[in-house]
């Protein structure tokens, strides 16, 4: 990997790292920050597809594929470890246990996605709040990030709305329901969830723990 190594990246907070119908000659894996995926819609809206965390790999469907698809935008100060895009054919040439991470990790992607959509099409919105609340403290967990019960969450309630498929207004007033049952609270940049069972339990999920093991390109 460090053959395929072709440097890192500093990002500051909205930064765009990859644009829609863009070809960057760029892969990345993330090693430190926090960032988005979304895509722009005609309207002019935006849907987030999801969020961003340390260990992610992006850029991989524009070297599949030759263009970005979505963007990808950096929400906080990010470290990015950079690669040539030229040179992904012959990582799965020369060594194919890695590409086999690099496959797995785009399986991973693939079973996010369908999780999405069954989260968008048949939850309400405090379950939607609460199933991706869970997912990303257990992913929080397994990278480092969570402290007691606390993790970083460094983003805006557009943000979440735009990946939920909710107004605004909605999603205030359903993150005010979590916080007064005393379930989760977000404030400041910071995601407390108090009560993990009773989160569970809205989402109708078993005890959440990301066993998947990822591995770091």
């Amino acid at each position: 990997m460090q053959k395929f190594k072709a440097g890192e990246l500093d990002a500051v907070p909205g930064t765009t790292l990859m644009m829609e119908g863009s070809s960057s000659p760029h892969l990345y894996t993330v090693l430190e920050g926090m960032g988005l995926r979304y895509k722009t819609l005609a309207s002019g809206e935006r849907q987030v597809v999801n969020i961003v965390l340390p260990g992610d790999f992006i850029g991989l469907q524009a070297g599949v594929m030759q263009e970005m698809q979505h963007s990808v935008e950096a929400t906080t100060d990010m470290t990015l470890c950079v690669f040539d895009r030229k040179d992904l054919w012959s990582l799965f040439r020369d060594h194919p246990e890695r590409a086999y991470d690099l496959t797995w990790l785009s399986a991973v992607e693939e079973y996010l996605l369908g999780e999405s959509l069954a989260v968008l099409g048949h939850m309400s919105g405090i379950e939607r709040i609460a199933t991706t609340f869970s997912r990303l403290f257990a992913r929080g967990s397994a990278l480092g990030l969570v402290t007691g019960t606390r993790m970083p969450f460094p983003y805006k309630q557009q943000d979440l709305a735009d990946a939920l498929g909710l107004s605004l207004v909605h999603t205030n007033k359903t993150l005010r329901q979590l916080r007064e049952r005393g379930v989760a609270a977000w404030r400041g940049g910071v995601l407390e969830i108090m009560d993990i069972g009773a989160l569970h339990g809205i989402a109708g999920i078993e005890e959440e723990a990301d066993a998947r093991r990822r591995p770091l390109i």
